[in-house]
């Protein structure tokens, strides 16, 4: 497995792609537009709106090629094939919680797609990265900034 191989379910590659193709477009054009707008304020040596807009150029450009690089090293999980036996990457595990006695739920996924606040942690993350590979009644104690987890597998689905 390539280190910068990316990971991400079909709505993600979805989502990626749209985000490119809106920057390559759209965004360039706008960004187009505000230059040739700054252009026309004369002196391009002082004149901070052609800079600002430059910047935001560069910054866009950058993105524009993370964004491309991603897609051409992504690998799109197909979600009716993962395993319910072991945790992989986009398994959706449920965890109870021994130190905090609480249950859990999660997505494990590409860091592209992670968002903890939608129970999605990336496959590179301390949590994600201890469960990969773990099966059901597995207690998995992992080292987080505040302490240490011990999380018990109940169930890994589909």
């Amino acid at each position: 497995m390539a280190s910068n191989q990316t990971f991400l379910t079909a709505e993600g590659y979805k989502r990626l792609t749209d985000e490119l193709e809106a920057l390559r477009t759209t965004g360039r054009d706008q960004i187009a537009e505000k230059i040739k707008e700054a252009r026309s304020f004369g002196d391009l040596s002082e004149n901070a709106e052609y800079d600002e807009a430059m910047n935001e150029q560069a910054i866009m450009e950058a993105k524009i090629s993370r964004l491309e690089d991603e897609l051409k090293n992504a690998r799109i999980l197909d979600e009716d094939e993962l395993s319910t036996e072991v945790v992989g990457i986009g398994s959706h595990v449920e965890l109870y919680d021994h130190t905090y006695q609480e249950d859990l739920q999660f997505q494990i996924i590409g860091k592209s797609q992670a968002n903890p606040e939608e129970n999605r942690i990336s496959d590179e993350s301390p949590v994600g990265k201890a469960l990969l590979g773990h099966k059901v009644g597995d207690q998995v104690e992992i080292e987080v900034p505040n302490g240490t987890l011990r999380l018990e597998i109940k169930s890994i689905l589909q």
